[in-house]
């Protein structure tokens, strides 16, 4: 690919806009990041606190533990730690720097003050307001579209600072519509890695340290330990073990960041984690890891853009078949060779459905990941799934908008269901 064209600066820009740091996981995250906004301009540590939520937020806060808080889960203490302990200049690390002491105050925030939770009627999936009061003032924020995205603050009535969040969305985003995988493969093969050595340095560094505690240490269901102790150490498990356990500590309320992938850890770690292991295991060159990395990531955004940042396609599947790309890539797998990985691993398990953010995120990701490599594994034995064959067309980017069909559209109502379900329980 042409260094100078705008394709090319456009991939380099995706990549520093969606691999960024994040400690816990990304929903309850980004609403402490909200509340400590929220705090942050009302200026004093508020009596009451109104969080408005869409049914996806609930969905992704509900089950998993919010790190440095001593263990709590749930949309009242992410929004208790943000207030009592978060740093908003730190955005997706907002809670990274408590201390034993302020976990206490989190708590003690969490027992005295007034703090209650309302459903959130709006179009947009990911949406999310805090709204606090104290020391006769009041404050709104609300954040939309994605996880950073501060579409409103409003401070006694008082419009401070507005935006739509399709306007903000399309302002601060390089145009992902740019993607495909002919020319990721070519950008992965051609781009200048001292271009992206910090981000992809970073998600190596990062993700292979969360993974290694999943693995060293109790997390959730320890599926990544199970993996390993079921099937032995060959490269395949080894490769899901890895993404799993990272999933397992993380779900858990482990206090290590990971470098995230389309808003997610989840994906993040899944894209990543299976190429770094087989990496290892093929001797490949640093180079060599760096480029594989550059298309598994890629490509997981590509087909995310399609379906969205939250939905009821677990985002686990398009994060390990994009991994089964990079590992193909590792392999030495040209073009078509990834481009039918990625159609193959599609087919295999895009039926699987999120439930939300929990320990059994980790098992899902194993899943995934073994489909991708399976897709790679199908194509050089001379098998392959064709267009016809369900949800499959003919062409890998004919495949990847079905896919997105499929989750943005046609799982809209069995997101609902699966909401109405998990608030039952």
């Amino acid at each position: 690919m042409e260094r100078t064209g705008i394709q090319y600066s456009t991939y380099v820009q995706i990549l520093k806009e969606e691999l960024v740091p994040a400690m816990g996981c990304t929903e309850p995250i980004a609403l402490a990041y909200c509340a400590a906004k929220a705090r942050e301009v009302l200026g004093c540590l508020p009596e009451r606190c109104v969080v408005e939520a869409s049914g996806n937020i609930v969905k992704n806060v509900k089950s998993v533990i919010v790190p440095n808080t001593g263990g709590l889960k749930g949309i009242e203490a992410a929004a208790a730690a943000g207030i009592a302990a978060g740093d908003a200049s730190r955005i997706l690390e907002v809670i990274s720097g408590v201390t034993e002491e302020q976990k206490a105050e989190i708590k003690a925030y969490l027992q005295n003050a007034e703090i209650s939770v309302r459903p959130l009627e709006t179009d947009e999936i990911l949406d999310m307001a805090v709204t606090v009061s104290g020391g006769g003032s009041c404050v709104k924020v609300r954040i939309a579209g994605y996880h950073t995205n501060i579409v409103l603050i409003e401070k006694d009535g008082e419009v401070l600072y507005k935006v739509g969040a399709v306007a903000a969305r399309e302002a601060q985003m390089a145009d992902r519509s740019l993607l495909n995988v002919e020319d990721i493969y070519d950008f992965a093969k051609t781009v200048d890695l001292e271009e992206v050595r910090d981000v992809i340095g970073r998600q190596i560094a990062y993700n292979s340290a969360i993974s290694e505690d999943g693995l060293q240490n109790d997390w959730g269901a320890n599926i990544g330990s199970v993996l390993l102790m079921a099937y032995g150490d060959d490269i395949r498990v080894r490769a899901r073990a890895a993404a799993a356990a990272g999933s397992d500590a993380r779900m858990s309320g482990c206090e290590l960041p990971v470098i995230i992938n389309s808003g997610s850890g989840n994906q993040g770690m899944t894209a990543s984690l299976p190429v770094i292991e087989y990496a290892k295991e093929l001797g490949s060159s640093e180079e060599e890891l760096y480029r594989a990395l550059v298309l598994s990531n890629l490509i997981t955004i590509h087909q995310k853009t399609g379906i969205g940042r939250l939905s009821a396609y677990c985002g686990a599947v398009s994060a390990g078949c994009g991994a089964g790309c990079g590992i193909a890539f590792l392999l030495g797998a040209d073009y078509k060779t990834i481009a039918h990985t990625l159609v193959n691993g599609l087919a295999i398990v895009s039926g699987i459905i999120c439930d939300g953010a929990k320990p059994s995120c980790a098992g899902k990701i194993a899943a995934a990941v073994d489909a991708g490599i399976m897709g790679y594994y199908m194509y050089i034995n001379g098998q392959q799934f064709k267009g016809g064959d369900g949800i499959v067309s003919k062409g890998v980017e004919n495949t990847i908008t079905n896919v997105g069909r499929l989750g943005k559209d046609g799982m809209r109502e069995t997101d609902k269901e699966i909401i109405r379900i998990m608030t039952e329980c």
